[in-house]
């Protein structure tokens, strides 16, 4: 799937985006096609800025209660991964930590970050699975990002994905997740039904905040 994502809707590229929420900090928009809720360009943080929120994070490899948290998303997608597969963790911060989870079972794995590991060489390759926990809420382009990640991925492979869901408008504007700065993309379960029928992939919800995705 491809589309020009230059104007309206970051994901499905709609012209038609319309007022979901505001609060003192950014205006919220909501495309009618995808049910992406977003944040304008104009409310984005500069490159700086973010980097510097996302330096503030500290993910300790050591630390169980971060293993058990990810361990959320590692579980599920092992169960149903071949030994011995080639995955990417897309996004994986400043302290990458679930490759450790996934490598410990077998697995090889590589890894990107737009800011810690700018390693371009993994676009082109072809994987078995990708990895993306606490990203898809910060790109500002999910659009071109979920092209390139299903473009990278086999036929049969896996991509795994953590974030937060959009319940409903009330609990929106109540929501921590919204606090966060560099969080600009906001997903509900349609969203992902709207993802997966456009790439053709079957889709499974795990808890709260797990999707997997099968091309």
């Amino acid at each position: 799937m491809k589309h020009h994502f230059d104007t309206g809707c970051p994901l499905c590229a709609s012209g038609d985006p319309g007022h979901y929420h505001e609060d003192r900090h950014r205006t919220y928009l909501s495309c009618p096609n995808c049910h992406l809720v977003f944040v304008p360009k104009a409310h984005h943080l500069t490159p700086s800025a973010e980097k510097n929120e996302y330096d503030l994070h500290t993910n300790d490899p050591e630390d169980p209660g971060y293993r058990r948290f990810l361990s959320r998303l590692s579980r599920p997608l092992l169960e149903r991964l071949d030994p011995g597969q080639k995955g990417l963790d897309f996004g994986c911060g400043p302290g990458p930590v679930l490759h450790q989870l996934l490598e410990d079972h077998g697995h090889t794995m590589d890894l990107y970050d737009p800011f810690y590991a700018r390693n371009t060489d993994v676009f082109s390759n072809i994987y078995d699975f990708i990895t993306a926990t606490e990203v898809v809420e910060h790109l500002h382009h999910p659009g071109r990002e979920f092209d390139r990640l299903f473009e990278l991925m086999r036929s049969g492979g896996w991509l795994g994905i953590m974030t937060k869901l959009i319940l409903d408008k009330v609990s929106f504007s109540r929501w921590h997740y919204i606090r966060d700065l560099t969080h600009v993309c906001f997903y509900s379960r349609t969203t992902f039904e709207y993802i997966a029928q456009s790439y053709h992939t079957s889709l499974t919800f795990i808890g709260d905040d797990v999707i997997l995705l099968q091309q």
